[in-house]
């Protein structure tokens, strides 16, 4: 077997490392915690009659990713100064609004994956598994999975605004 194929991980070096580090682990699953999750979020209901959606992309995130407080471990940034994420949906649990305004202008659903540590930014996913984040400054596009947004995260990979028109 070539020695890139024993060392091939799923995720670039960085971003492996940093994952590791927080406690991941390739086949990571706990489901009990993510049902846990959905069901919290199913439940709350805002003061505005406003709910979180929770479907299947948001729970698997949850089961591999959930509980991590991934750092970028002072590495150089690409692009940008690289972020952390704490991936915990109940960071986003009082923005059920905001995820349902960001939904409609999206054409879809986003349930809250997480935030970043500093609470900079809320993160979230939606129905297909594409990932934004949503900070002061405006409404991002982190990639089409959560393996991509990890990787636009924690190497300081400029992410894409979201626009209108």
């Amino acid at each position: 077997m070539p020695a890139t194929s024993r060392t091939a991980t799923r995720f670039p070096a960085p971003v492996d490392t940093a994952l590791r580090t927080a406690g991941w682990r390739p086949g990571r699953w706990d489901i009990k915690q993510a049902e846990i999750w959905a069901d919290h979020l199913r439940a709350h209901v805002s003061p505005g009659g406003h709910r979180h959606a929770v479907f299947p992309a948001a729970v698997e995130a949850w089961a591999e990713f959930g509980a991590l407080s991934i750092d970028a471990n002072g590495a150089k940034g690409v692009e940008i100064a690289p972020g952390g994420l704490l991936v915990d949906p109940l960071r986003g649990l009082h923005l059920a609004r905001t995820f349902g305004d960001l939904g409609r202008a999206l054409d879809t659903e986003v349930c809250p994956l997480g935030a970043e540590p500093d609470g900079g930014a809320h993160v979230a996913v939606d129905v297909e598994g594409r990932v934004y984040a949503l900070d002061h400054t405006g409404d991002w596009y982190l990639g089409d999975t959560i393996d991509q947004a990890l990787t636009t995260l924690l190497t300081g990979t400029r992410p894409v605004r979201l626009t209108t028109g």
